[in-house]
C-alpha cells in the first residue's frame, strides 16, 4: 500500500485528532478591499489627468472677442447701492472689452412663481442710466429662484403662470431682455422646457432677449455616474442641452465648481465643455462659457485652480477651427467678486482691444 495520503484525506484526519491545530483558511477579503480602494482612486485620478491632458498643446492667442461676452451683476444695481457714479465706472470699465449683455439680479422669484417689484425699486433709473452711458450694451434681468420640492415646483402650472407674469412685467419695465438662472435644473426637465418654449413667445413679440444660465455638460461618459453622484453637480447631455438652446436666444454655460485641483486640468476641462457645447447649440444661438471672476474656496471649488486665464486658454483651444463670424463668448461671473487680476486676464487674454 503507498504510504502517500492524499492531501484532503491528511487535512481531515489532521483536524479529527485532538489538540491539532486547525489549518488556516487564507482571507481574500482584505485583498479584494484594497483592489477596491485603489479603484476608487485610480478613478477621479484618471478623471483629472484626462482634463490635464486635455489642456496639453498650444494656445492660439489671436482668437479672441468677437463683441459676444457677457456679464453678471449683483443685485446692489437695482435696490438703491448704486449711483451715477458706480454706472459710469461700470461704462468706462466695459469700454472695449467686447461685453454685450449685462446679468443683473432683479429678482428672485418667490417660491409659487411671484416676482415683487419691491425687490427692484431703482430698475427704471438703472436701465435709463445705463442706456445713456453705455448705450451698445443691452441689459438683461437676472431672474430664477431654487428648483426644489420644498421651494418653487415647476410642475405647478399656477406657479408656471405667475413667473411669466413676472416676465410681462420685466419687459413692461424696458429691459432688453430676460435671463433665467433656475437651479438645478435637472436633465430632461420637461416643465422647464415648458417654460422655455413659453417666455420664448413672449420674449420675441417683444423684439427682446431671452438667455438662460445652464448646468455644465457631462464631460466624459466613464465617469458619468460618479460624478452624478457629486454635489453641485447637476449635468445636462448633450441632446437636452440642444432642446433648451431651441427656445432661448443665448445660452451661458456655468463652467465652474469643477472640483478640479489644478488650473491645467481646469483648462481641459473648459475646453471639453466648449467643443461640447459648440456641437449641441445651433449656429444662430449665442454660446456663452462662464468664466470665474469669483474666489470662493469651497470643497467642489480650487480657487487657485479655477482661474480666470485658464478659464480664456480653454475656450480658445476648444475653438480652434471654428468659424469666428459663429456668436461665441465669454461671461464673467460675478461683478462684486471680480478681482483687477481676472480683469488684467480678460482684457490681456480676450477682450476686443
Amino acid at each position: 500500500m503507498d504510504d502517500t495520503v492524499a492531501p484532503e484525506l491528511a487535512s481531515h484526519e489532521q483536524a479529527a485528532v485532538p489538540g491539532a491545530a486547525p489549518r488556516r483558511r487564507r482571507r481574500r477579503w482584505p485583498w479584494v478591499l484594497a483592489a477596491l480602494l485603489v479603484l476608487l482612486l485610480a478613478l477621479p485620478v484618471t478623471y483629472v489627468a484626462s482634463f490635464a491632458v486635455n489642456a496639453t498643446g498650444g494656445v492660439d492667442r489671436s482668437i479672441r472677442s468677437t463683441g459676444h461676452d457677457a456679464y453678471w451683476l449683483g443685485h446692489a444695481w437695482v435696490d438703491g447701492r448704486k449711483v451715477q457714479a458706480d454706472v459710469d465706472a461700470l461704462a468706462a470699465q466695459l469700454e472695449g472689452s467686447g461685453i454685450r449683455d449685462l446679468y443683473i439680479h432683479a429678482g428672485p422669484y418667490a417660491d409659487d412663481g411671484t416676482l415683487d417689484p419691491a425687490l427692484r425699486p431703482k430698475a427704471t433709473w438703472l436701465l435709463e442710466a445705463l442706456h445713456t452711458a453705455a448705450p451698445e450694451v443691452r441689459v438683461q434681468a437676472w431672474l430664477g429662484n431654487v428648483l426644489a420640492d420644498d421651494r418653487m415646483r415647476l410642475t405647478s402650472g399656477v406657479t408656471q403662470t405667475k413667473v411669466l407674469e413676472g416676465v410681462d412685467d420685466i419687459l413692461a419695465e424696458g429691459w432688453d431682455g430676460v435671463h433665467y438662472d433656475f437651479e438645478p435644473a435637472l436633465n430632461n426637465d420637461q416643465p422647464f422646457l415648458d417654460l422655455l418654449k413659453a417666455t420664448h413667445a413672449k420674449t420675441q413679440a417683444a423684439e427682446a432677449q431671452f438667455s438662460v444660465a445652464t448646468p455644465k455638460l457631462h464631460p466624459v461618459q466613464w465617469f458619468r455616474l460618479p460624478v452624478d453622484w457629486l454635489p453641485m453637480q447637476a449635468l445636462w447631455s448633450q441632446d437636452y442641452l440642444r432642446q433648451v438652446s431651441e427656445h432661448v436666444d443665448q445660452v451661458a454655460i456655468m463652467s465652474y465648481d469643477t472640483f478640479l485641483p489644478s488650473e491645467k486640468a481646469y483648462q481641459g476641462y473648459i475646453r471639453r465643455q466648449t467643443e461640447l457645447a459648440l456641437d449641441a447649440v445651433p449656429a444662430d444661438v449665442d454660446l456663452l462659457i462662464g468664466a470665474p471672476a469669483y474666489h470662493d474656496q469651497k470643497i467642489y471649488r480650487w480657487d487657485s485652480a479655477e482661474t480666470m486665464a485658464a478659464n480664456i486658454a480653454g475656450v480658445q483651444q476648444g475653438l480652434e477651427g471654428v468659424p469666428r463670424d459663429r456668436p461665441i463668448g465669454v461671461s464673467l461671473y460675478v461683478d462684486f467678486d471680480a478681482t483687477d487680476q481676472d480683469w488684467a486676464s480678460y482684457r490681456d487674454d480676450w477682450a476686443q482691444q
